[in-house]
């Protein structure tokens, strides 16, 4: 059960608006698959909504367990999703050339969306056992980087999915540069990463898909080859664009329907926002995303310990290089790395994942009155 004085500090706002995200991606994927010149509909919108409705329940279950129990159970997490990593490896689901799936036969899911949070949950476990102040050495930082991110970021980059990766490693970075390191280790890091930018560059593109390739040089050139390499984001712009300052109105865009842009409703949801909604829309659909991240970072300097500051930073680090990243393909300013826009974009196993790391803030938040322990 839950202290009654607990359920008077649940932010309904904060649910408000990620339950109003999430509708809102529901009607522009209903736009942007909805059929034209008689074909038929793939109801992907209907099966988001199933979605949301479990996503809620999950998110209702999630808060009504003390955040500290998923802090003190967090290495369990993180071994069984390893485990589950290579699972997929080995018996996983294949499609659109990847390897990201387990199939149980009445529905599949996509691990490396839970692992993010069993990741967050790790690194708060460890980083909020350290000695108040503290700044990592070099032993702390490679003893880190080699117990909880070298291997599930290999297991990832297998399958082979690249986006996952890099938010693990940008979530990694921030939580350890909110932890502090010595100002010799920072020294030595840079230089090191200097001098060894060509040799890791050369090994680093070595490494990469064709396909991958051709996501780097299209956000280089888009128009060294517009029909093909850079077909996506030349589209993308084209469909924000050509909403102009207050849209074309609500499932009167083209660029999706006609499908003109490929992944119209999974990475490139934004853009078919932006046609039917233009510049105003944009605006206040990013201030509903700044919303949620104030909101974040507001639960973290107020937590009333370091387990629940940092599940809160490392949970709201991750939504915002999600948002971040996602916005900066669909423009251009980023290569197009199969990034979802959370709570947006269609995709089951994202969308509960998103609720799931978005109840860990809410847990927190409910719970920062030191009179409540």
């Amino acid at each position: 059960m839950i202290d009654r004085r607990i359920l008077k500090s649940f932010d309904w706002g904060f649910l408000i608006v990620a339950a109003l995200m999430s509708f809102i991606g529901v009607m522009t994927i209903y736009s942007a698959t909805r059929p034209l010149l008689d074909a038929g509909q793939q109801m992907f919108y209907l099966k988001q909504l199933n979605w949301i409705t479990l996503s809620l329940v999950c998110f209702t279950v999630m808060v009504s367990i003390d955040y500290r129990w998923f802090v003190r159970s967090a290495y369990i997490f993180y071994v069984l999703g390893i485990i589950f990593l290579v699972i997929v490896l080995v018996a996983g689901r294949k499609g659109m050339g990847a390897q990201r799936w387990i199939d149980l036969g009445f529905f599949s899911f996509q691990p490396s969306e839970f692992f993010k949070i069993f990741f967050v949950v790790t690194l708060s476990r460890y980083f909020s056992g350290l000695e108040p102040g503290v700044q990592l050495g070099s032993r702390q930082l490679l003893k880190i980087t080699a117990g909880f991110f070298v291997l599930p970021s290999i297991l990832i980059l297998k399958q082979p999915d690249l986006g996952t990766m890099l938010i693990l490693l940008f979530v990694f970075t921030a939580m350890v540069l909110t932890v502090g390191m010595e100002r010799k280790l920072i020294v030595a890091i840079v230089i090191i990463a200097v001098a060894a930018l060509p040799v890791a560059g050369k090994f680093l593109w070595g490494g990469l898909k064709d396909y991958q390739k051709n996501r780097i040089i299209a956000f280089i050139d888009p128009q060294a080859d517009p029909q093909g390499i850079g077909y996506h984001i030349t589209q993308s712009k084209v469909s924000i664009g050509s909403g102009g300052f207050l849209g074309k109105g609500y499932t009167r865009g083209t660029q999706g329907p006609y499908r003109f842009l490929p992944e119209n409703h999974t990475d490139f949801i934004f853009s078919i926002f932006a046609e039917e909604w233009g510049f105003i829309g944009s605006m206040v659909l990013f201030s509903l995303y700044l919303f949620i991240i104030w909101r974040g970072f507001d639960t973290a300097i107020n937590s009333r310990d370091s387990d629940g500051r940092f599940l809160a930073l490392g949970v709201t680090y991750m939504f915002t290089f999600y948002f971040v990243i996602n916005v900066g393909m669909t423009l251009g300013l980023m290569p197009v790395v199969g990034i979802p826009l959370p709570l947006m974009s269609y995709g089951g196993t994202a969308l509960l994942s998103n609720f799931i790391a978005l109840s860990i803030i809410e847990n927190v938040r409910m719970r920062r009155f030191a009179s409540y322990y």
